[in-house]
């Protein structure tokens, strides 16, 4: 384990003849280097809230009131009728100061005051046109006046250059239905389903409760509304999601498939790598909140809360309950190949890894013929099974120790990478292939995709992809703008050389020590008691 040794930035040994320190300076650079990335990422966030903090409204706008009442004043005119003698008069600390100083501090507060409720009109106005529902329920081509100037306002107030988050903070909270109408929507729901006299003692009870406790807990959640900012998605992901302790896998993962009538390339590790690439420039831009919020028509934005969590985050499972983990950062991903795990780092000196080191890295995992360690070709199924026996395994057997190390290794990961030893294609003349393609990417053999991972990524023999998503984090939605931006992506990189490939496979040879170790192979080892994993790293 000479890598974890390297891992230890100081060592102190005593000995007859004195004390030795070694200090690893490579080890302290890492810490460096993780720290710069660690404030880099506050200091985005941080500018960023403030940027959402005040939309529609910009920074740089009050700069621009700033300047405006600043010149008025200097011009001999007082846009504040007044307001701002009295600021200089009253005010602790202006009012003893020099009167120029005073004048300048003076106007600066109010056009301070001024931008604030600017800010706040546009804010609560915005919020409350998209109060607005009407527009949904038109007929497609056609327009009412009303939904029309409803449109122009909404283009009026609504900012520009929106970041991802703009616009979370002026969506309208979820109005919760009244008692009877939701109760009625019930009754009609089952009408279908039951006999008469089913449906009346149905109709019965649901009178009942609607007299009853009903009106007790529509008292309830009418005051959770006004606390919290969704009244139903919290309840929603325990209760529809987490709580339950069937197997995930078909019950409620699902799946995505290639563009099925484009071919870019059949070489797996070429496309493996250059959509790796693209996946991981589509974290960069969530991360930077870069990445447009979608908006209806070009106009009425959606949420855009699911997208924190779709990266660096791992369903645990519980006895009772599931619970999601999400990371701030990963720098890894894991790869899955004929049985065996790899943990692949995506990062070197301050930068993403470029499609052809990624490339050369998975083409050093294709050529290595080693066999997997006892169980660890089947480890994955376990997060295809029942929810209580994986958890009663996972607080047995990886609670400490290596098992623990190498589990985090998995769980701690962007996203998990695996290269299928099977093909799959759409034949037109054949749907039974289309419908093994699906069924690959579903379930594929129970085995081979960590199905509490937020998605797998999935890459065939011959080039075609897929993904496998874990439900509870987001709607399916939010995968799919993903889909649609990498495979869009997928056309600017392209590919070049023979076989195709984002670049020269000879570029391996080119690449420097420091990058050959960026890859580790997590491999697991299971005795006839219990599992026993281990943690090493493979300088190719």
């Amino acid at each position: 384990m000479a890598e974890a040794h390297a891992a230890v930035a100081f060592s102190f040994t005593v000995t007859p003849d004195g004390y030795d320190v070694n200090i690893n300076h490579e080890a302290l650079w890492a810490v460096w280097e993780s720290g710069l990335i660690s404030w880099r990422k506050r200091m985005l966030k941080l500018k960023n809230n403030i940027r959402n903090g005040v939309f529609p409204a910009s920074p740089t706008s009050w700069l621009f009131v700033e300047t405006l009442i600043l010149g008025l004043t200097l011009a001999g005119m007082d846009p504040s009728f007044g307001l701002m003698e009295t600021i200089h008069k009253h005010t602790p600390g202006i009012n003893t100061a020099p009167h120029k100083v005073g004048l300048y501090l003076s106007t600066v507060i109010f056009a301070t005051i001024v931008w604030v409720l600017k800010w706040l009109i546009l804010k609560y106005n915005l919020k409350l046109l998209l109060t607005y529902h009407n527009w949904m329920y038109e007929v497609r081509g056609k327009m009412s006046l009303k939904t029309k100037l409803w449109f122009m306002l909404i283009r009026l107030y609504g900012g520009r250059k929106p970041l991802l988050m703009s616009y979370q903070a002026s969506l309208p909270k979820m109005p919760v239905p009244g008692l009877k109408q939701s109760v009625d929507r019930y009754l009609r729901s089952v009408k279908h389903l039951l006999t008469e006299e089913n449906y009346k003692e149905t109709e019965r009870l649901a009178d009942e409760f609607r007299k009853g406790v009903g009106n007790k807990l529509q008292r309830y959640l009418i005051l959770k509304s006004w606390w919290a900012t969704n009244y139903v998605s919290d309840w929603w992901e325990q209760y529809v999601y987490l709580r339950g302790r069937d197997p995930i896998m078909v019950n409620s993962n699902y799946y995505g498939v290639d563009a099925l009538l484009v071919t870019n390339t059949t070489v797996q590790v070429a496309r493996a790598a250059n959509l790796t690439y693209a996946i991981l420039q589509y974290r960069r831009d969530i991360d930077r909140e870069e990445l447009n919020p979608i908006l209806i028509n070009k106009i009425v934005p959606l949420c855009s809360a699911q997208y924190e969590r779709q990266f660096n985050t791992t369903r645990i499972p519980g006895i009772e309950t599931d619970t999601l983990v999400h990371l701030n950062d990963s720098n890894h991903i894991v790869v899955y190949h004929k049985g065996r795990y790899y943990k692949v780092y995506i990062r070197h000196k301050h930068r993403l890894l470029k499609p052809c080191e990624i490339e050369a890295m998975l083409q050093k995992i294709v050529e290595d013929e080693s066999q997997p360690a006892e169980g660890e070709e089947h480890l994955a199924a376990l997060t295809a099974g029942d929810r209580v026996p994986w958890a009663k395994a996972r607080k047995e057997f990886f609670s400490k120790g290596r098992n623990k190390a190498s589990l985090d290794a998995i769980e701690k990961a962007a996203f998990v990478l695996v290269l299928d030893e099977d093909a799959h294609d759409y034949d037109p003349n054949d749907p039974k292939r289309l419908d093994e393609y699906g069924k690959a990417m579903l379930h594929g053999k129970c085995y081979d995709r960590w199905f509490d991972k937020s998605f797998t990524f999935v890459v065939c023999s011959n080039g075609r992809i897929g993904f496998n998503a874990e439900h509870s984090w987001a709607d399916a939605p939010i995968m799919a703008h993903l889909w649609e931006v990498v495979v869009t992506m997928e056309l600017e990189l392209g590919y070049s050389g023979f076989p195709l490939s984002p670049c020269p496979l000879a570029c391996r040879d080119l690449l420097s020590p420091h990058a050959w170790l960026l890859l580790s192979v997590v491999c697991s080892r299971r005795s006839k008691t219990g599992s026993v994993w281990t943690v090493s790293a493979a300088n190719f």
